[in-house]
C-alpha cells in the first residue's frame, strides 16, 4: 500500500490570521491632504507673496489715487474708482504711446512672422550645406540681450558717425537721422526687432515644416501641383497652428515693447517711439502709482482681447 508525500507529513493546525484594522477614510484621506499640503506650501507662499498679492495689490491700486507721498502715510489714500482710467484714456501722451504700440505690431509682427517663415523653408528645403551654421547664425540674436543689441544697434544707425551713415557716404548718400527723425525712428526699431526676433519665429516654423508628411507635397506633384500652389495649399494649411502660437507669443512681446526705445531713443523725438510700457515706466518714476496701474491693467485688458482674437482667426479649421 503506497501512501502520498502528502498524507506521510503530520498534519499541522491551521494558524489563525488577523484581519488587519481598517484605517478610517477620514483620517487616511487628512493625512494625504496634510502631506500634499506640505510639500506644495513652499510654492504656494512664494507665489501669494511674490505674484497674487502684488497682482491683486496693484489692481487695487489703480482705484485709488495713491502717490509716492502717500508711502508712508497709506491710510490717507483715498479711493477714486475709475477716474484713473479715465485719465489715462484721456492723456494725449498715453494716446500718442498706444498709436505707437499699435504701429510697433501691425507693422512689426507679421514682419517677423514672415521672414521667420521665409528663412524656415529656406533652412528646411533650399540649404543644404552648412544648415548648422545658418540655424544657429539666424538664432543667435534671440539668446542675446536686448539690451546688448540695442546698444550696437544705436551705433549702426548714428547719424554723425553711425556705420549704416558712413557706407552711405561711400557712395555720395548723405544718411539721414534714423534715431532722430520722427518718421524713421520707429520704423528703424520695427527693422531692429524684427531682426532680432526671425530666429525664434524661424526654429518654430521649421519644427512645424518638418512634421508635415512629405507624402502629401510627393501626392500633390504628382497631381501637377506648382511649388506655389503645394505652399499655399499644403504648408500653410498645415501651420495654422504653428501660426497661432507665433502670432500670440509675438504679439505680447510686442504690445510690451519697453528696451528698444529705453536704450535707443528715450521715448523720442517728440514722443515718437515712446510705448505703453515706457510711458507706464514714466509715470512710475514720477510717482504717479494709481495711474501707472490703470495704465497696466489697460494694457493687459488689450493684451487679452487681442489674444481671443486671433485664437478666433488663426485657430486650426476642424
Amino acid at each position: 500500500m503506497t501512501t502520498t508525500l502528502d498524507e506521510a507529513l503530520p498534519p499541522t493546525a491551521a494558524v489563525p490570521t488577523r484581519a488587519p484594522t481598517p484605517v478610517p477614510k477620514a483620517r487616511h484621506s487628512l493625512k494625504q491632504t496634510l502631506i500634499a499640503w506640505s510639500f506644495a506650501l513652499p510654492f504656494v507662499l512664494l507665489f501669494v507673496v511674490f505674484l497674487a498679492g502684488p497682482i491683486l495689490i496693484s489692481f487695487i491700486t489703480s482705484f485709488t489715487d495713491l502717490k509716492v507721498t502717500d508711502i508712508r502715510s497709506p491710510l490717507s489714500v483715498n479711493f477714486v474708482g475709475l477716474r484713473n482710467y479715465g485719465d489715462v484714456l484721456g492723456d494725449p501722451i498715453f494716446r500718442k504711446a498706444a498709436i505707437n504700440t499699435g504701429i510697433f505690431v501691425l507693422i512689426g509682427v507679421p514682419l517677423t512672422m514672415g521672414l521667420g517663415l521665409l528663412a524656415a523653408v529656406g533652412l528646411n528645403q533650399g540649404i543644404v550645406k552648412f544648415r548648422r551654421v545658418f540655424r544657429v547664425g539666424y538664432y543667435l540674436p534671440v539668446v542675446t540681450s536686448i539690451v546688448a543689441i540695442a546698444v550696437v544697434w544705436r551705433l549702426l544707425l548714428g547719424q554723425e558717425s553711425g556705420l549704416i551713415n558712413g557706407l552711405l557716404g561711400t557712395v555720395g548718400i548723405t544718411g539721414p537721422g534714423w534715431l532722430t527723425n520722427t518718421r524713421l525712428a520707429l520704423p528703424s526699431l520695427i527693422v531692429m526687432a524684427a531682426w532680432r526676433n526671425l530666429g525664434f519665429s524661424m526654429i518654430v516654423y521649421l519644427a512645424g515644416l518638418q512634421a508635415i508628411p512629405s507624402s502629401l507635397y510627393e501626392a500633390a506633384a504628382v497631381d501637377g501641383a506648382s511649388g506655389w500652389q503645394r505652399f499655399r495649399n499644403i504648408t500653410v494649411p498645415m501651420l495654422r497652428p504653428t501660426t497661432l502660437f507665433l502670432a500670440v507669443i509675438t504679439t505680447i512681446g510686442y504690445l510690451n515693447f519697453f528696451e528698444e526705445p529705453f536704450v535707443m531713443t528715450k521715448g523720442g523725438p517728440l514722443n515718437s517711439t515712446l510705448s505703453v510700457a515706457f510711458h507706464a515706466y514714466n509715470q512710475f518714476s514720477f510717482g504717479n502709482y494709481g495711474y501707472t496701474a490703470a495704465v497696466s491693467y489697460l494694457l493687459f485688458l488689450v493684451v487679452a482681447i487681442v489674444a481671443v482674437i486671433q485664437f478666433r482667426f488663426l485657430r486650426p479649421k476642424t
